[in-house]
């Protein structure tokens, strides 16, 4: 069995491939380093995950490079495209300006060796140990700065929290941060994301397959290793994710808080990048880190469109290099006078930048609507009279409708709901979708992180999950504990309070805003859309995001009659971020 451990010189780079790094229990890791050719010592860029660091970004993902570079030609100008791979930085875009790139094949995973334990303490740890590794190398000035999206950003997290010494300042590009809230178990229902995710995207670049796996484009050996293992070999060599989050289903254990970043600890630089159509996945993550780290130094940016593509195109890396430029490198870049907040406001056909100094924006008009199952209507006026709405709790739901908006409104920032329910059963399951209909009732929807009809909102509660951490809930943005379920009595009326993660659209002037309480996942109305090889083929909304597993949802449980209460005592709404023209 041999490793590559080769440098060479190659389209103005000098490459390193296959370096070895020792963690504390002996397992080596293999890293790539592309740097400049010229002797020196340089600021370093990191990334540590599953994906496989000789794998091509067209290779898994050619819908998606592809797409993206008919769409956006800015994107493989200025390159080769050799070494461009999925959710990283591409090191011919970087190096030149006189950075290290380090791509590390996580645990288990590629050329690494061991076992695969998806966002574990243990990845965190292994994380930190080869920021470290790089603060000291010959070629590296001791700054190291962690830049990459999704898996890459998640894990930068918890590694900043273990506050590795060289670990100078991070860009996380649409990353989540808490692995049970943001992704496995939205607001305590179970999401399924990850089976597809992880059989798709992690496992075939798992470590041992060998001659089996995928052979590297940028230098022709195996992605997988040299080693061959059978497929029994393989499979003890992984923790499922997809089974131990389900068997999981309380934020009350080691396995969730071992994944959890210690927020007071988290004090470097950082820039968090979110993107406003991620729902299921990762803006929860942005926003909560960057209002929760300790960090004195913090910066927030939003944008729009599919999930892979704004950090690779000009606008995501002229952002990239003002940032790290300043922190890694000490240059004038401007990046102190760069706003706290940058936001890409979305409108039905545009995006229009505007700076703001803080998040939530302090000028928000904290609105209520108040719901009334009379008309299906919500509005600004409360409920006089007691009144309810009944429907299937496995079903479609019911929708409450503004008036026609008088003039184009903006909604930026994070949601709440208050409902009072009740259950013809023990429990039910609130799925909240946050919409807008055009004069003639065409819904309005976006191309979001990865679905192309992606609603303007979602919020999810599984009722016996509506215990508020009192110390962490805001008035927008309640805070669950997921540490007991609360059983319902059969007819009896609970207070909800649903967490609706945070949007952004001007919406125009004749439209109207509704709300839909469902008991399954939203469904848009004009039909499916095509999906992608890696996270299933039709996408009717909410893409890969969905929570129709049955072991978490049995019928007898959650398809009971579902009855929502309004009026005197009882006035639910939804608390909508409003916000004036400056």
């Amino acid at each position: 069995m041999s490793y590559r451990e080769v440098s060479e010189i190659r389209d103005g780079m000098r490459i390193d491939w296959d370096l070895p790094i020792e963690m504390d229990d002996g397992v080596v890791l293999r890293c790539d380093v592309y740097r400049p050719v010229k002797p020196g010592r340089y600021p370093v860029l990191i990334t540590y995950g599953p994906y496989g660091k000789w794998l091509h970004f067209a290779d898994l993902y050619k819908e998606q490079w592809e797409r993206m570079c008919e769409i956006h030609p800015d994107v493989p100008t200025g390159s080769t495209n050799k070494y461009q791979q999925w959710e990283v930085v591409d090191p011919e875009k970087w190096v030149p300006d006189g950075y290290a790139c380090v791509r590390v094949d996580s645990r288990g995973a590629g050329r690494s060796p061991g076992v695969i334990d998806i966002w574990s303490l243990r990845e965190a740890q292994d994380f930190a140990i080869c920021v470290d590794w790089a603060g000291v190398q010959p070629w590296s000035n001791g700054k190291v700065g962690i830049n990459g999206i999704s898996y890459y950003a998640e894990n930068a997290w918890k590694c900043a929290s273990l506050q590795p010494k060289h670990l100078a300042a991070m860009c996380l590009w649409e990353g989540a941060a808490d692995f049970y809230r943001d992704m496995a178990h939205h607001g305590g229902i179970f999401c399924t994301f990850t089976k597809n995710w992880s059989q798709s995207q992690v496992w075939p670049l798992q470590h041992g397959r060998g001659t089996r796996g995928y052979r590297s484009r940028m230098n022709g050996d195996w992605v997988s290793g040299p080693l061959e293992l059978t497929e029994e070999e393989l499979g003890a060599n992984r923790r499922n994710f997809y089974e131990d989050c389900l068997a999981h289903k309380l934020d009350t254990d080691w396995f969730w808080q071992s994944r959890m970043p210690d927020w007071s600890k988290v004090k470097v630089p950082l820039f968090s990048a979110s993107n406003w159509g991620g729902q299921g996945l990762h803006p929860r993550g942005n926003y909560e880190g960057f209002t929760r780290a300790a960090s004195k130094q913090k910066w927030l940016e939003c944008h729009g469109l599919e999930h892979w593509t704004h950090f690779y195109t000009d606008y995501g890396v002229s952002l990239q290099k003002k940032f790290f430029g300043y922190f890694l490198k000490g240059e004038k870049t401007g990046w102190d006078k760069q706003p706290k907040v940058l936001l890409q406001v979305r409108h039905p056909d545009k995006f229009v930048e505007r700076a703001e100094t803080q998040w939530p924006l302090k000028r928000t008009q904290w609105t209520k609507f108040f719901l009334d199952p009379a008309g299906f209507t919500m509005s600004t006026k409360r409920q006089a009279k007691k009144a309810s709405v009944t429907y299937k709790g496995l079903g479609d739901g019911v929708t409450f409708l503004t008036e026609p908006l008088k003039k184009a409104t903006e909604i930026t920032g994070p949601i709440a709901a208050k409902l009072w329910v009740s259950s013809a059963t023990e429990d039910a399951d609130l799925f909240l979708v946050l919409r807008a209909f055009s004069p003639d009732f065409k819904e309005l929807t976006f191309q979001g992180a990865l679905d192309e009809h992606t609603p303007i909102a979602q919020g999810w509660l599984r009722v016996s999950h509506r215990k508020l951490d009192k110390k962490l809930s805001l008035p927008y943005r309640p805070y669950h504990t997921h540490d007991e379920e609360q059983k319902l009595k059969k007819g009896e009326i609970v207070e909800c309070d649903v967490e609706v993660w945070p949007t952004c659209v001007v919406v125009p002037a004749g439209y109207r805003i509704a709300l839909s309480v469902r008991g399954k996942d939203y469904v848009y109305p004009g039909g499916a859309s095509a999906g992608l090889k890696t996270l299933g083929t039709a996408w009717t909304g909410c893409g890969p995001f969905q929570h129709n597993e049955p072991r978490d949802r049995p019928p007898e449980v959650f398809g009971g009659d579902v009855m929502l209460h309004t009026g005197p005592g009882r006035n639910a709404y939804v608390l909508l971020p409003v916000i004036p023209g400056k």
